[in-house]
């Protein structure tokens, strides 16, 4: 088995999505993640290490799938990288929330934006409005029907990996993916 399951991504990706690396690279590696989620934490140093080894010849993607009954500040944590996102700062939140994963708490994010200086005034109205909830749903619907069932779940080039067994799959899928 090449650690592809039959599993391919319902919304292909878009000019919406956060995207770190290179528009035409050849790989594509999509995460449905959650914030608060301890393997999506441990995951993402691996995602970084995939990113500098691969350099121009992959692209990454974030999507949220926060799952609210077990992480019940997941949900808050997915609005504020998108309220970071919408003043260009998706990344440096995503990597500021996993860094300090366990304090999610309202008044934390609202640090974590002053540290990344971004203005408060917006970012306050735009979490109080709940601006950028159904975004984070329909990150949430397009992986349930990707067949998504937990975080994280990733994708490469539009086909489900399978890391139950570790995340070396991840990287013999992009190779797999490149070599196609």
């Amino acid at each position: 088995m090449n650690g592809f399951e039959k599993f391919e991504l319902a919304v292909a990706v878009n000019e919406t999505d956060h995207i770190l690396g290179g528009a035409h690279a050849p790989a594509t590696l999509v995460e449905y993640g959650d914030f608060e989620c301890p393997n999506c934490k441990q995951a993402a140093p691996a995602v970084r290490l995939m990113l500098a080894h691969f350099k121009e010849r992959l692209r990454f993607v974030f999507r949220h799938f926060p799952l609210e009954e077990a992480h019940p500040h997941a949900l808050l944590a997915a609005q504020a990288a998108e309220a970071a996102g919408a003043q260009g700062k998706f990344w440096p939140m995503h990597d500021l929330l996993f860094e300090n994963q366990s304090r999610l708490q309202m008044k934390q994010l609202r640090a974590y934006a002053q540290r990344l200086e971004l203005d408060m005034t917006r970012y306050d109205l735009e979490i109080a409005d709940d601006v950028y909830l159904q975004r984070i749903r329909e990150h949430f619907d397009s992986g349930v029907r990707s067949g998504v069932h937990g975080t994280p779940t990733f994708f490469v080039n539009g086909l489900l990996c399978d890391v139950s067994y570790g995340l070396q799959a991840l990287k013999r899928g992009i190779e797999a993916a490149l070599s196609a």
